[in-house]
């Protein structure tokens, strides 16, 4: 009897591997990022057969990183086989200086951008990625080295949810030996990339350790099913930071929220973190969270009643009052202000629309702000909003003079610019969202 981890995938299997991660819109436009290596090469002719059946339409995309002397000639070899055999291709050229460490990681980042700019711009919704198995225990055990809790044991997610795109890994429960099967069976020479053989690497020096580690029972699908067990709980605390979010803050359209102090801070530790790591996320216009050791001394300062007159964290202030925590965006950590010549995002958080060609921008309200309001009369209007929010409010510009506070429907003088520029709190992390999210 043949050996399941040395068998191919066939296509009603990979079928079903896909179902797992729809619902698909009709005939989908797909994207799959390709390498050459055996991975992304069974994974795109695979693709190629699931999206025929569909009537839809997929595309390779190879990213030459320029980190090696032969990744031009590599990948121009690349799109040459696809399009033999019939899988539309484009080459994605990128560069960035080689660094000193994590040249991997430089590697991947350039990939993820590269191939994440292709689908926005060409409103792809789906792009697929090659890990499987092996790549999780892999990740699995890096994690365990350096300390990672529920999150990092989870490891890479099936799906991941970015702004512009969705992440797809439908091979996260396959044996790295069936998608070589996979190649062999369909005739495919897979491109060898050398550096997935170097000892200077981590990744491959854990790669090394497999076998041995396998003969002590921590093979390559006991670690993959720890990564889905842990990803449930995950989901879990995900779902109690969410209610307790819901529970507890108060989020307003001008970038700042209130939290009821006693009822958050009656929470569990970890949901507690995650439900902070989300509200600072939201507020700082990050695209990630501070870390978590920032974050614990935080919540122990928090709980203990401890911040004082404020604490500041990832450019984002928490400050009691009454019986709430205010919480906002650090003024000093504001993005200056960025001229209106089309839609344009400020400080990761406010999208603003309209007013080109009036030589306007977007910025702190600010206290050269607040002194135009008083100057004006309108001091009494601000009095909705917080005193220690006021200067950190998106306003309108025209060189150093006010135009207009949208988030306080104040217009100053007989051009309005609030009518003609329409302004946003869209943050890149939303307090809904996880923000795990691991790649």
């Amino acid at each position: 009897m043949q050996d399941r981890n040395n068998l191919p995938i066939g296509k009603t299997e990979f079928a079903d591997l896909m179902g797992r991660l729809g619902p698909f819109e009709r005939q989908p436009h797909l994207a799959v990022g390709c390498s050459g290596g055996a991975d992304s090469l069974a994974l795109t002719t695979l693709l190629a057969d699931w999206i025929e059946t569909r009537g839809g339409k997929l595309t390779a995309l190879i990213v030459d990183h320029g980190l090696r002397p032969e990744a031009a000639a590599e990948a121009a070899q690349v799109r040459r086989q696809l399009r033999k055999a019939g899988i539309a291709a484009v080459v994605l050229a990128g560069s960035v200086p080689r660094p000193r460490r994590d040249v991997q990681n430089a590697a991947r980042d350039l990939r993820y951008g590269l191939m994440s700019d292709w689908c926005r711009s060409r409103r792809v919704l789906h792009l697929l990625l090659a890990h499987h198995m092996d790549d999780q225990a892999e990740t699995i055990l890096l994690r365990l080295g350096r300390g990672s809790g529920v999150d990092g044991l989870a490891a890479m997610a099936p799906v991941t949810e970015r702004p512009d795109v969705r992440l797809l890994r439908p091979l996260l429960s396959v044996s790295k030996s069936r998608l070589l099967a996979t190649c062999r069976r369909r005739r495919i020479e897979p491109v060898v990339d050398p550096s997935n053989a170097d000892p200077a690497y981590a990744r491959v020096r854990m790669r090394r350790l497999m076998p041995e580690l396998a003969r002590e029972g921590m093979s390559a699908a006991r670690l993959s099913s720890t990564a889905a067990r842990m990803a449930r709980a995950r989901a879990a605390l995900e779902r109690a930071a969410t209610e307790l979010l819901g529970e507890t803050a108060a989020l307003f359209p001008a970038g700042y929220c209130r939290l009821d102090r006693t009822r958050f801070a009656m929470a569990p530790d970890e949901v507690a973190l995650r439900a902070l790591a989300r509200l600072f996320a939201c507020l700082s216009g990050a695209d990630y969270a501070p870390r978590l050791e920032s974050l614990e001394r935080l919540w122990q300062a928090l709980r203990q009643d401890a911040i004082g007159r404020g604490r500041t964290l990832a450019g984002v202030r928490i400050l009691e009052q009454g019986d709430a925590w205010l919480v906002l965006r650090e003024q000093s950590a504001m993005q200056p202000a960025v001229r209106l010549d089309g839609p344009v995002v400020w400080d990761g958080r406010f999208l603003a629309s309209g007013g080109a060609g009036r030589a306007y921008s977007l910025g702190a309200l600010g206290q050269e702000g607040l002194t135009a309001l008083r100057k004006a009369g309108l001091d009494d209007a601000a009095e909705a909003v917080p005193r220690v929010v006021r200067p950190t409010l998106p306003a309108l510009w025209s060189r150093r003079r006010l135009v207009s506070v949208p988030h306080l429907a104040l217009d100053l003088g007989a051009k309005s610019g609030r009518n003609l520029v329409k302004v946003e709190f869209l943050p890149k992390r939303s307090l809904g969202e996880a923000t795990f999210n691991f790649s």
